[in-house]
């Protein structure tokens, strides 16, 4: 007669798989944290002037206005699509800050940011209610947003006497470049609004499983039009700090914002297929991407041109690594069903 072993027996495999589970998705979603601190540490060893506070808040600094824009990016992408338009809409905010600043520092900042705001919806709408797909959409609009900037700006828009709207980019607060204050209020906003907020969940719901979510409950047309709403308004944003740094509206300004902003989600462990993703890991990728076009500078010899070589050897380990261990995921937790059906047919 064959021997039953007890529940408790067969399922102790379990709590070790799903140890193995959670050890991997820390590893998918800290890892660009642990590789920004591995390579900040060989380049301060390489270059002794590369860890001074103010070499390391000129990185910050620098990597504000990509920042900004990879905030939305990465909501777009938890949610399943992603948005090439964010570059261009930088130029154009960076235009409509230069029209808009003779009337005020607020209104510079109000109408680049409520343009990527309505460019955004209209982006959500034919994604979510047209159902066309993000890549057609978007690449319209980048098109289109490229050209409308051109047009108002043939050539680049001085702004006579910003006055303080120069200083809302440029200026400081307890020492700290105002840029690096608003990197980090939106990014610990962004995180807030991901992860604790019945907007974030039913964007990884979507990202998961679409129908799924819609079964649930979830409006996810709603969901969609708000996401790409918001990823529009944050490029805006950053094209008006764009335009208070440089006193000047460029309609080429943010151009390649759009690939870099989906690098930097990527290499922060947000997965490109949706329903995986953090603000801290894209984060860490734009850093990381700092560090490096920084690193090239102090080199000195090396062409800049070297800044996409690494970023882009960096994208392509970071979705070998996140493929390896999506599969490794899977794979645990089917071992651990597995498991589970077992003990309940021995029990």
């Amino acid at each position: 007669m064959q021997t039953v072993k007890p529940a408790h027996a067969q399922t102790a495999a379990a709590p070790g798989a799903g140890r193995r589970a959670q050890v991997i998705a820390l590893v998918q979603s800290r890892g660009a944290i642990a590789m920004l601190v591995v390579v900040a540490l060989v380049a301060g060893m390489a270059f002794p002037d590369f860890l001074r506070p103010a070499n390391l808040a000129d990185i910050a600094s620098n990597g504000a206005f990509l920042g900004l824009v990879a905030v939305g990016q990465s909501m777009v992408i938890v949610l399943g699509g992603f948005d090439l338009s964010v570059g261009s809409m930088v130029g154009l905010g960076t235009v409509l800050a230069a029209y808009a600043a003779p009337y005020g520092w607020g209104a510079a900042i109000l109408v680049p940011v409520a343009a990527g705001f309505v460019v955004g919806l209209v982006n959500g709408v034919l994604v979510a209610r047209a159902r066309m797909a993000p890549f057609i959409v978007t690449l319209a609009a980048l098109l289109g947003l490229k050209g409308l900037a051109l047009v108002l700006a043939s050539q680049d828009l001085l702004i006579a006497n910003p006055g303080f709207f120069a200083r809302v980019a440029n200026g400081s607060v307890f020492g700290v470049n105002n840029l690096i204050w608003v990197l980090v209020v939106v990014y610990a906003l962004g995180g807030v609004l991901l992860n604790h907020t019945p907007f974030g969940a039913a964007i990884f719901a979507i990202g998961g499983n679409e129908e799924a979510a819609r079964m649930l409950g979830v409006r996810v047309e709603r969901v969609k039009m708000l996401a790409y709403g918001l990823s529009g308004a944050l490029a805006g944003l950053s094209g008006a700090l764009l335009a208070s740094h440089l006193d000047s509206g460029l309609s080429g300004a943010g151009t390649g914002y759009e690939l870099q902003s989906i690098a930097a989600a990527v290499i922060g462990g947000v997965l490109l297929t949706g329903g995986v993703g953090t603000m801290a890991g894209p984060l860490a990728g734009v850093l990381l991407l700092g560090v490096i076009d920084n690193v090239i500078n102090q080199v000195g010899t090396l062409s800049p041109y070297y800044q996409n070589l690494a970023s882009g050897a960096f994208l392509l380990a970071a979705v070998i690594v996140q493929t390896v261990l999506t599969g490794r995921r899977h794979g645990v937790a089917r071992a651990a069903g597995a498991t589970r059906r077992r003990a309940a047919v021995g029990a």
